[in-house]
């Protein structure tokens, strides 16, 4: 039985459409469920609070960091993930675009850099999203487990 996919939330500029399309059809492919804006939302949709739906619903998020990355839509995106305890160590900030300064925040983590290879960069962000996954999958049979000999 094949484990059920982890839900993405991707969080980008408009200017990096084009980079997330490619980048969430592969992730698809890769058997993840991805919340993606542009394929989410439509005119008169409150923003706003579909971004809250798709944040809370997800089990991780990739964050696309340009220089658009601080911008105040993007920031309260990555504030709000980084701070949600479920989604400790599910985070991924993936540099898309050369950027002097990331904000402090995200050089705490682990930064996957794609700016140089696109492709390449696809295949790392793809493996450390099923590593994730992989962690989380044996936490939660690691769970199951516990509790059932407590029930026993």
């Amino acid at each position: 039985m094949k484990p059920e996919g982890l839900k993405v939330f991707l969080s980008y500029a408009k200017r990096d459409d084009k980079l997330a399309q490619a980048l969430r059809a592969e992730l698809e492919m890769g058997g993840f469920e991805v919340w993606d804006p542009a394929a989410k939302l439509s005119p008169g949709d409150n923003w706003g609070l579909e971004l809250g739906k798709g944040l809370r619903d997800a089990d991780g998020g990739l964050a696309l960091a340009g220089r658009s990355c601080l911008r105040a839509r993007y920031k309260r995106e990555i504030d709000y993930a980084l701070g949600e305890p479920r989604f400790k160590g599910r985070v991924i900030p993936v540099v898309v675009r050369a950027v002097k300064e990331l904000p402090w925040i995200l050089e705490t983590l682990h930064v996957l850099r794609i700016d140089a290879d696109p492709d390449r960069g696809s295949r790392r962000v793809l493996e450390a999203l099923k590593r994730i996954q992989t962690a989380a999958s044996d936490r939660a049979r690691i769970a199951k487990t516990t509790f059932s000999r407590t029930q026993a």
